[in-house]
């Protein structure tokens, strides 16, 4: 019997392999801890790792033991109060250790939650699974980067999942032969001498002892001869091959007027996190253009787009001319793959709603692939959202969602990125 043995380190009480294993067992588990995880952070927090429980019920699996053997006698109560399906308090003063209305554990032990560390890579890449941009197109192949992961033949450092079998022992004979060929050409020699001289063995009895505690030696170094050792082993090696695809950029317009409170910005920055961290994971080479306004447009970078204190008055269309203005300077609907993503609280000027429609409809729809829009509010639609949804009915391209608490908006994320199914 052969035994492959790890010997890289790893985390204290950690196994990598048994790591992978239990997060691909339990994905959907993790993946709802981690949704519901993302609506409690801060917004500086959202690109970090995350402590996630997972109910114990969820975990368990089947096993075997010993049952209790011999003939027994029991007496099973009727049931008089109980139906199928009915859940059953947990008992006063039982020791309860868990989420229960019992007292807690006095040995400060519990079962009822399973909770671990996922890393800040293993947490995006829950996060942002199975989304993708919609409708992307390919029109020119010198900006955006796509990765396919490809095999690259075989490498002497990877995870034990990796392992390569057959090269491993075809590496582990080659070794064995090389560190032992010699001694059992010379042990083979020794035979033939031994055997020749046991012909006469009473002549020869002090030569053949020497012989064969010679042989004995010989045996012994061989048998040390491991059958695998680390150097042996080999790993299927993967690369991520760089695969160019069409070129892609997304406009963020943001309203920062008087009328978006503090809480309201926050929402709206927490959207643009998630959407900023998907597209920069997810797209090597992508163009993000990050567009303030209120009452006037201005067009700012990542670090004043969220952190920047603005106030004023409310004019949408500022932003929607800027950024047409931007995509004729820049951006050629030809050679790009655009895409916008507007959040607002649905304030804005009665007589200029009509005007943002228009824009939209007519200049800024039939160049751009999508345009996602979320009202943060509330109290009541206003002319604004009444205008937009009028052109979500005429435009496959328009999406809107709305957005009343903070829980809201990851599942309005997923909903305007999710991937398509063929």
């Amino acid at each position: 019997m052969a035994h492959f043995i790890d010997r890289r380190l790893n985390g204290k009480n950690k196994s990598a392999v048994n790591r992978q294993r239990f997060m691909r067992r339990y994905k959907q588990q993790i993946k709802k801890a981690v949704t519901d995880a993302v609506n409690q952070r801060s917004i500086q927090d959202l690109d970090s790792g995350e402590s996630i429980s997972i109910p114990s019920r969820d975990i368990t699996e089947p096993f075997f033991h010993q049952g209790e053997g011999g003939d027994r006698t029991r007496v099973l109560p009727g049931n008089d109060q109980f139906s199928p399906g009915d859940r059953i308090e947990r008992p006063q003063g039982g020791g309860g250790s868990g989420s229960g209305k019992g007292d807690a554990s006095n040995s400060g032990e519990g079962t009822d939650n399973f909770q671990f560390e996922i890393s800040k890579d293993e947490y995006l890449d829950i996060l942002f699974d199975d989304l993708e941009l919609p409708n992307l197109q390919e029109n020119s192949t010198d900006r955006m980067i796509d990765f396919k992961t490809i095999r690259a033949g075989f490498t002497n450092d990877g995870v034990p999942s990796n392992i390569n079998i057959v090269r491993s022992l075809q590496n582990s004979l080659l070794r064995r032969t090389a560190m032992s060929a010699s001694k059992k050409r010379l042990l083979h020699e020794l035979e033939q001498q031994i055997a020749k001289l046991n012909e006469s063995p009473q002549e020869n009895e002090a030569e053949i002892l020497i012989l064969e505690k010679e042989a004995d030696e010989l045996r012994e170094r061989i048998r040390k001869v491991p059958f695998i050792d680390t150097f042996d082993l080999k790993f299927n090696a993967y690369v991520k091959q760089p695969v160019p695809n069409s070129q892609a950029v997304m406009f963020c317009l943001m309203d920062v007027s008087g009328s978006m409170d503090q809480a309201t910005k926050d929402m709206a920055k927490r959207f643009y996190l998630l959407l900023y961290l998907f597209l920069t994971r997810n797209y090597e080479r992508i163009d993000i253009v990050f567009i303030r306004h209120h009452t006037q447009a201005k067009e700012v970078d990542e670090q004043e787009f969220f952190y920047s204190q603005e106030t004023g008055g409310t004019i949408v269309s500022s932003a929607l001319k800027l950024m047409k203005q931007i995509i004729a300077e820049r951006y050629p609907e030809d050679q790009w793959n655009i895409y916008a993503a507007q959040a607002s609280d649905g304030d804005n000027w009665a007589d200029d709603s009509p005007v943002c429609r228009t824009l939209l409809d007519r200049d800024i729809l039939p160049v751009i692939r999508n345009f996602f829009y979320i009202e943060i509010t509330a109290r009541a639609h206003q002319t604004l959202w009444r205008e937009y949804e009028s052109l979500a009915q005429q435009h496959t391209n328009f999406d809107l969602q709305h957005i009343r608490k903070p829980e809201d908006i990851f599942p309005v994320f997923r909903e305007f990125f999710r991937k398509e199914v063929a």
